[in-house]
């Protein structure tokens, strides 16, 4: 497929709308996943499959992903395995430093998202944290899809007023399937999607 034109979910080719940017809050996702679900720091087999987000991405909005992971690297200490797993995948390692009191990834990925309200592309980001609710704001222009893609239940309530602005949501779990277990979430069900069998 031509890298400069995109797909409608139909399969019609669309005009010059060259990419979706995956934005991937590393440290929040899985610290949300440790302390908020597990309880626990996540084993690397309960982590997500993050090729699985970038492929569910690609499905959805029909267009090629640019996929970006954010990790602190202020320490030093690099994880060489899981950024290698990483760049095989196509996914590219944002490595930030800074002073300890800066959080370098938010910085990060909200200069980011600052600079692709100039660029036309659609934006999902892979977060929980309500600090980059402006940047979010500012890409709501109804010129392209935005989407935050995160454990529904426990995004921001911040995000719920920007949902009417056409902020979509997407669950990590249910609408992304990057696990291969099912996780020990409280939440409420669409009684149209109630499965019994979950609880049996």
């Amino acid at each position: 497929m031509d890298q400069d034109r995109g797909t409608s979910p139909n399969g019609a080719e669309e005009g010059p709308t060259e990419l979706t940017y995956l934005l991937i809050d590393g440290e929040n996702l899985d610290a949300t996943l440790g302390n908020s679900l597990l309880k626990r720091r996540p084993e690397p087999e309960e982590r997500p499959r993050w090729e699985r987000v970038v492929t569910f991405v690609q499905r959805t909005w029909g267009r090629p992903v640019k996929p970006l992971f954010f990790m602190n690297a202020s320490s030093g200490y690099l994880p060489m395995s899981f950024l290698q797993a990483l760049t095989a995948m196509g996914i590219r390692p944002v490595l930030l430093s800074g002073r300890p009191d800066v959080k370098v990834v938010d910085v990060g990925i909200q200069r980011t998202l600052d600079a692709l309200v100039g660029r036309e592309a659609d934006v999902v980001l892979g977060s929980h944290d309500g600090d980059f609710l402006p940047q979010v704001r500012a890409l709501l222009d109804g010129q392209r899809r935005v989407a935050l893609l995160a454990f529904r239940e426990l995004i921001s309530t911040k995000y719920a007023e920007l949902t009417a602005e056409g902020l979509q949501v997407f669950d990590l779990e249910d609408d992304a399937q990057c696990f291969n277990q099912v996780l020990p979430r409280l939440r409420v069900i669409d009684i149209d999607e109630f499965d019994p069998e979950a609880f049996l």
